[in-house]
């Protein structure tokens, strides 16, 4: 597994792991990686500085990466199916009713849709809380 610093075209600075440097450059190239502030495709790899393992500490084995690997991907996993199972389904009406839940004209009510990358930044501009769900390998989202 490789640990990036990420930074997306607006600045966004967060991290990601992949199996890589070319999985990196395969999952980018497909439109796979986001930020999860803006939701933007254009996402680059940061300047870091090399992580230097210290004499003597623990080495991390395959198996364990593997073990690491197939967690993150059952808590993705688990947290889409509660969305789907536990929110409403808006479609392509997000933007619209996240807003009218946001200002009072509904309800509160937890829901989860489609929406444009321009849209989910006015959103976020105006101060709607959303947040984009993990996108699952497609053999694992079934």
């Amino acid at each position: 597994m490789i640990h990036y610093a990420l930074v997306c075209t607006k600045g966004h600075e967060f991290d990601g792991w992949f199996s890589s440097s070319a999985g990196f450059e395969e999952q980018a190239a497909a439109g796979d990686v986001r930020c999860p502030v803006c939701n933007s495709k254009k996402v680059r790899r940061a300047l870091m500085a090399p992580a230097i393992a210290k004499s003597g500490a623990p080495k991390v084995t395959n198996d364990a990466q593997a073990e690491a690997v197939e967690r993150v991907s059952q808590l993705m996993t688990a947290l889409r199916r509660h969305v789907e199972q536990n929110f409403d389904y808006v479609g392509d009406r997000f933007a619209e009713e996240a807003r009218r839940i946001h200002y009072g004209e509904t309800g509160h009510r937890d829901i989860y849709g489609e929406t444009t990358l321009e849209e989910a930044e006015e959103l976020i501009e105006e101060g709607v809380e959303l947040a984009p769900l993990p996108t699952l390998p497609r053999d694992k989202a079934n």
